[in-house]
Formats: structure tokens, sequence, C-alpha cells
């Protein structure tokens, strides 16, 4: 048993399905748990696929005292994998080095809430190019919203886009059921990588969206007689389609597709 921190719900992982589905049956009927149980839900990322430059300048009153900040920043797509990375090319008469780490953290700050669906951000590279500063009026906390609010803004002109968890999915079947596996996973939008022997058996490694495996071991016992056997771990986050981030974004709003 585990809690996703980023869903905030509590996984049970388990020995396959019936075995799950006997433990759930115990929590809810033997120990009178009251919960609601369902599959669980795809940890999906935010990531923009475009560079836009895009300044900020943060003027207010709080507390009887002015507060100002100027920050211009590039936004662009990272490295698949790298998460966010943050990049100073400013100069020191433009923003003076101490606010430099709490520009950094606005926009750590930023990337906990995507502008697509409220999804954490990642992938995302960050450099600062320019800002200005007030003796008077400019502060740490200044900056860091100054920051936070340039990304926001720059990241709704960057092509906004949903990553989702891939699984490596390796499948061992009877050859006469391979067709009937392939045929399975390109509906899932597996993608297969290859195929090799094992003796008289079949080895399928593809990769598979993690929102379209759920109910697989189900699936890949109805097909080959139970003569099949598969494993399934995290590979990497990739970007979804076009039209199932509408579906998921839909689906979230209420939108029927």
């Amino acid at each position: 048993v585990n809690t996703n921190t980023e869903s905030g719900q509590i996984v049970i992982s388990g020995m396959g399905e019936l075995h799950l589905e006997i433990i759930v049956d115990r929590l809810l009927r033997e120990f009178n748990v009251k919960a609601n149980v369902g599959k669980p839900q795809v940890s999906y990322k935010e990531t923009v696929t475009k560079m836009v430059e895009h300044s900020f300048e943060y003027e207010t009153q709080i507390g009887g005292k002015d507060q100002y900040a100027k920050v211009m920043l590039r936004i662009e797509p990272g490295k698949p994998g790298e998460g966010f990375t943050f990049e100073n090319a400013s100069r020191p008469a433009s923003i003076p080095e101490e606010y430099i780490e709490h520009i950094k953290n606005g926009c750590i700050d930023s990337m906990q809430a995507g502008v697509l669906a409220g999804y954490k951000m990642d992938d995302v590279k960050v450099i600062l190019l320019d800002g200005a500063f007030d003796d008077n009026k400019s502060n740490e906390m200044a900056f860091r919203i100054a920051a936070n609010m340039a990304v926001k803004e720059a990241a709704r002109e960057a092509m906004p886009t949903l990553m989702e968890p891939i699984m490596k999915l390796e499948v061992v079947s009877p050859d006469e059921y391979t067709g009937d596996v392939i045929n399975d996973l390109n509906s899932r939008r597996g993608k297969i990588e290859k195929i090799d022997m094992l003796g008289e058996l079949k080895v399928i490694d593809a990769m598979i969206p993690l929102s379209e495996a759920f109910g697989y071991a189900t699936s890949i016992r109805s097909m080959s007689q139970g003569r099949a056997s598969h494993t399934l771990i995290f590979a990497q986050y990739e970007v979804v389609p076009k039209e199932i981030t509408d579906k998921i974004i839909g689906k979230m709003m209420g939108i029927v597709y």
C-alpha cells in the first residue's frame, strides 16, 4: 500500500486483479471501511512545446509599502526527463545577484500547477534574460511573485500540452495468440518495439500509455486462455496526442465526447 502524492489516492498493489478484488472486498465487508474504489488516477504532467519570451512588471502596495520588480525571461521545452531547469543570463546591473535565487524559486512555484489543466509542469527550461529593480521598492518576495506570474503568462503562449506516463510492456505468449495480442495493443495506443522467440513462445516488447493499461491482466488472460504472461514497468513521460488531450480536459470539465 502506498499513497500517490500527485493524485492523493491510496494505491493497493497485489499479485493480480483477483487478489486485489478479494482485498477490497475484505476492506469493505469485514473491516467496514467506507471507501470509494476505482481505477488509479493517471498522474499527467504539463509541458510547453514552443519557445516564448515574456516580461512581467510587478508593482503594488502591501501594508502601506510599495513593492516593485520586473523580470524578462524565456520559456522553452526542456530535454525529456530533465525536469525543470533554470539559467541566469541577466546582467548584474539589471538584477542584483541577491534576487536571482528568489526568481528561480518563483519559477519553481509556477511549475507546481500548469496553465492547461492544473497538473504539475515538467521538462521546462526557463532562462532569465533581463529585468529591473528599485532600491527602495524591490525585495525578495516582489521578484519571486514577478517570476511566478511571468512564467504562468509565458506558458499560456508557449502551446502547453499534457504528458502521460508510458509503460514498458513485455508479453510472453504462445505463437497462435500473438496476432490477437498485437491487435489489442494497437487498440490501446501501444507501440510494438520488437518481437523475439523464446523456445516455442513469442516475446513481444512494446510501449503502452498507463491510461490504456488498466485491466490488461484480465484481457491478456482472456485472449490467450490463461497461457500468456506479461510484465509492466514505468518507462518515461511522453506528450499526449491532441485528440486525447482534448478528451482528458473535457472529462475534467464534464464535457462528453
